[in-house]
């Protein structure tokens, strides 16, 4: 009887530490279902944002960086994808004669986030762990690049972009894994001339998925991650990804997105003495934007059919940020206003966004990514133009090795894995 009475404790024993054992394994997790969302719906939102993102970058893809009349010069109002009359370069285009769907580096940041974030496996990122992720990438990169052989010119030029691309990034990267301030502040003074340029917008949207309907949590981590940013470049930097967080759960609630804007603000910048808050300050210069525009005669995103020519209170819209815009083509606080702007102007409606961004100039695939990005997971892949994801879907995965499915499949894995989501 003691014996069967011992074995009775033994196995009371064991159940508690089993029941133990299996809270411990959740605190991992959030306790609770972090949102509405069915599976379902995350799976097509997440998708929605890495090929609606891919879709901006490859409609920009074509005339980075040009002028509205070199634009229409070239390729007239442009309404949808096309192929590239451009050189390659770094943070361009890494193939020559890409055909309509290719992207730039805007697309290649996303799939290097989401490598990242799949490899933490954490609701945390580590900040020392994403630098040294990049150090890896790049040295990977340089490892190969010494060992081809002079006759491999061709394999040499490829692998030299590469370099090139993560060169500035891997600077800055290396003062950090070092902890070293001087050699930090330094790099951070040359990265690309020192101006607070669009370094974490390239990244940080994508990290939004991580955070479905926790806007401020997104805010945070990409907050820390925007290592590559100064000021106001790290709060506009985690402004999209708390903007894409409230997208994935916003059940077509404009208001929703936009409000985190205001609501959201952990690091304290509207107390900031004497200056505030200047992005909010580029979201009301937009609201003013949109609404002048629309005062003037023609409120449809449509070209006139004889001369292409958009309607007037879109050219409108494009002289007031003119009027507002820095010199730099892709300052933080200018892509800002421009996604803003966009999207305001368009009722969040994707394709009109797009073309928006991509007819006005400037760092035009990084805008339409961010916008991309932002409405993909507002409305969601099922909701994108069928043709435009089709077309980047291939090339991305037949030219550019970016499979931009399983990309995402990746994403939506590792969002499942670290909540109590309901079946």
């Amino acid at each position: 009887m003691r014996n069967f009475n011992f074995c009775i404790y033994v196995f009371i024993g064991c159940c508690l530490w089993a029941c133990e054992g299996g809270k411990q394994e959740n605190t991992n997790k959030a306790d609770l279902p972090v949102s509405e969302l069915s599976k379902s719906e995350l799976s097509d939102k997440v998708k929605g944002l890495i090929v609606g993102s891919a879709i901006g970058d490859a409609m920009g893809a074509p005339t980075e960086m040009w002028t509205r009349e070199d634009i229409q010069k070239t390729y007239g109002w442009v309404t949808g994808l096309d192929t590239m009359v451009r050189e390659v370069s770094p943070e361009g285009i890494w193939k020559a004669n890409l055909p309509a769907g290719g992207t730039t580096d805007d697309t290649r940041w996303k799939a290097l986030i989401v490598d990242f974030m799949s490899e933490q496996n954490s609701l945390s990122l580590d900040v020392d762990a994403f630098s040294n992720h990049i150090i890896q990438t790049y040295e990977a990169y340089f490892n190969r690049y010494k060992s081809l052989k002079p006759d491999q010119t061709k394999d040499l030029e490829e692998t030299n972009l590469k370099v090139l691309w993560l060169q500035e990034w891997y600077k800055v990267s290396l003062a950090i894994k070092e902890n070293k301030l001087k050699p930090y502040q330094k790099a951070m003074g040359k990265f690309y001339g020192g101006e607070m340029v669009c370094a974490g917008l390239l990244y940080a949207p994508a990290l939004g998925l991580l955070y479905p309907s926790d806007p401020e949590m997104a805010y945070n981590q990409a907050y820390n991650l925007s290592i590559y940013d100064l000021g106001l470049a790290k709060d506009i930097s985690a402004l999209s990804a708390a903007m894409t967080s409230a997208a994935l759960t916003a059940n077509g609630n404009q208001n929703e997105v936009l409000r985190v804007l205001k609501d959201i603000d952990p690091e304290g910048y509207f107390s900031s003495r004497l200056v505030g808050r200047s992005s909010y300050r580029v979201y009301e210069l937009a609201l003013d934007i949109v609404a002048e525009a629309k005062d003037s005669l023609g409120t449809d995103l449509k070209p006139n059919k004889t001369t292409l020519i958009p309607e007037s209170s879109i050219l409108r819209a494009y002289q007031l940020l003119d009027q507002n815009l820095q010199d730099m083509p892709f300052h933080a606080a200018e892509i800002h206003l421009q996604v803003l702007t966009a999207m305001l102007f368009n009722d969040f409606k994707f394709k009109e966004t797009m073309i928006f961004l991509v007819n006005y100039g400037r760092d035009n695939d990084t805008t339409a990514a961010i916008a991309g990005a932002i409405l993909g997971a507002y409305h969601g892949y099922a909701q994108l133009p069928i043709e435009m994801r089709e077309q980047v879907e291939k090339v991305n995965d037949e030219l550019l090795d970016i499979n931009l499915e399983k990309l995402a499949e990746k994403q939506i894995n590792n969002t499942l894995s670290l909540y109590l989501w309901p079946d």
